[in-house]
């Protein structure tokens, strides 16, 4: 059985989250699965390096997966391997650039206004101050990667049970079903599978099948709108579609696989991450109170009154100054990556950092182990500390660090040479991942928390409504996956906080 019992019943990353720390390790740990099937934990600096730099396109994503995933999606950039990723990504860059990430966070802002609104306006007319967070925040993360991706706004902030947002709760359910076919996934082909006549698969199939057709509709009226009255000198827009069609570099269904992967990636990330923060909002009413005065001070008042279609002038650069925000966007993704733990196989016979890899073995990736290293990040690696990434800030209040945007995203808060001998850290934040393969929109994930944190913390104070016996000071061990107020991590498409129940009421009342 190897390890496989702690594989499929803890969530993903965990057992390594411990391994990485308490099993001696030259930056490569071997474990086993079922049928004691060998797995390679790659954590050391220079083996990192070799696997997502320099020989990349060696160690590929399972074939299981790729063909599981691919039937829903699409082979888009998440699962297209050599020349063929290169040539997506080189072609879908423009829509990641600084530039063009600046043009989408108006959309980003007001979109998150709107959802605080009618949030705020829920808890008015029900009288609820209990809500579930994920759902309302799952809504807004899909409104804004449809206007991200498309340029069109899906309104499930306004309409939550439309059929978009039905039919896109379903690809992402996490049913029984789910989770056998989750289980038998280790021991079947995944086609085998996806071919079993049960209703989950039939449900999956059939709700992909609509916002493929969606994808086509709005793909075929942007051509159409394009023949009739081309423009060649005008830039596209900022979706990712008008950016996608101006290259000229993708076929109808090349476009229709791309877009149903930034929909997928971009709103379980967003969703995740958003979840992860209100529970640590929930943990420090500090914390909180030191967001929301930073961020009115930087952002003027009349960008927080968002009615109708009229002009609030956002502009990007009030986030830019509020540094604390973003050391604890930072800590967030540290924390708690998204993707806990992401698999390659080996393409041929090959080596990481002089250890013999056969083809086919299978190579682990762990962001959720690696970002919290002792060695990495020191004894504190798996506390919750925002003031980590602001080393080095000079203080003229206890809320107003100083620090440029260049300053800040220069500084690397990890250990880097706690010993003299040992080889700088550059590989000790693994959220996005590196190299040709690493995340390509870790800038718009950025950008968007930082819009959502921003509005929600200036708008509520949060807390836990779940009672906990140790007021929240005893039972949270990030290292074996225990959190307070009975929060687990779960996992599916990415890791979010389990059972997570919030109080919200109006900031300041």
């Amino acid at each position: 059985m190897g390890h496989f019992y702690r594989i499929v019943t803890e969530p993903q990353g965990q057992p390594l989250r411990q391994w990485i720390n308490e099993v001696p390790n030259d930056g490569i740990i071997r474990y086993l699965d079922f049928f004691n099937r060998e797995r390679i934990a790659v954590f050391g600096s220079r083996a990192l390096a070799e696997v997502l730099i320099h020989r990349s396109y060696d160690f590929v994503k399972p074939s299981l997966i790729a063909r599981g995933i691919g039937s829903i999606l699409g082979v888009g950039l998440l699962l297209a391997e050599g020349t063929e990723h290169k040539r997506q990504r080189r072609n879908l860059l423009p829509a990641f650039s600084h530039r063009n990430i600046r043009g989408l966070q108006l959309a980003f802002w007001t979109k998150t206004q709107e959802m605080i609104q009618r949030l705020g306006a829920h808890i008015e007319n029900t009288g609820i101050e209990r809500v579930d967070t994920e759902d309302w925040v799952s809504r807004a993360a899909l409104d804004i990667i449809g206007l991200a991706t498309f340029g069109h706004d899906f309104q499930t902030v306004k309409y939550p049970s439309g059929v978009l947002a039905e039919t896109y709760r379903r690809i992402l359910s996490t049913s029984r079903w789910s989770q056998l076919l989750g289980f038998l996934k280790f021991f079947l082909p995944a086609w085998f599978l996806w071919m079993l006549p049960v209703q989950y698969t039939s449900e999956i199939t059939q709700a992909s099948n609509v916002i493929k057709q969606l994808c086509r509709r709005f793909i075929q009226e942007r051509q159409d709108v394009a023949i009739i009255s081309p423009k060649p000198a005008e830039a596209p827009g900022h979706d990712i579609l008008s950016i996608a069609i101006s290259s000229c570099a993708f076929s109808t269904e090349d476009l229709v696989n791309q877009l149903m992967t930034f929909l997928v990636a971009g709103h379980e990330t967003t969703t995740a991450a958003m979840s992860w923060s209100i529970y640590e909002l929930c943990r420090s009413p500090t914390v909180q109170q030191r967001i929301r005065e930073e961020v009115r001070h930087n952002v003027p008042q009349r960008c927080f009154q968002i009615t109708g279609e009229q002009e609030i002038g956002f502009e990007a650069g009030y986030l830019d100054r509020c540094l604390y925000l973003q050391a604890f966007v930072s800590e967030i993704l540290r924390l708690y990556p998204p993707i806990p733990l992401t698999m390659r196989v080996a393409a041929r016979n090959t080596d990481i950092a002089g250890t013999l890899i056969p083809k086919g073995t299978t190579i682990i990736l762990a962001p959720w182990a690696i970002n919290t290293s002792i060695a990495l990040w020191g004894d504190d690696a798996h506390l919750f500390k925002p003031e980590r990434w602001l080393k080095g800030c000079r203080f003229t209040t206890s809320s107003s660090p100083r620090m440029s945007a260049s300053e800040f995203n220069a500084h690397k808060p990890w250990v880097e040479s706690q010993q003299s001998e040992k080889p700088k850290a550059s590989h000790a934040f693994m959220t996005f991942l590196h190299g040709p393969r690493s995340c390509i929109g870790q800038s718009f994930a950025r950008a968007e928390l930082m819009c959502l944190i921003a509005a929600w913390v200036d708008a509520f104070d949060s807390s836990f409504a779940s009672h906990d016996a140790s007021g929240g000071k005893t039972g949270s061990n990030r290292e074996t996956g225990e959190y307070v107020h009975g929060v687990k991590a779960v996992t599916g498409i990415s890791a979010r906080p389990g059972n997570l129940q919030v109080r919200i009421k109006r900031a300041d009342e």
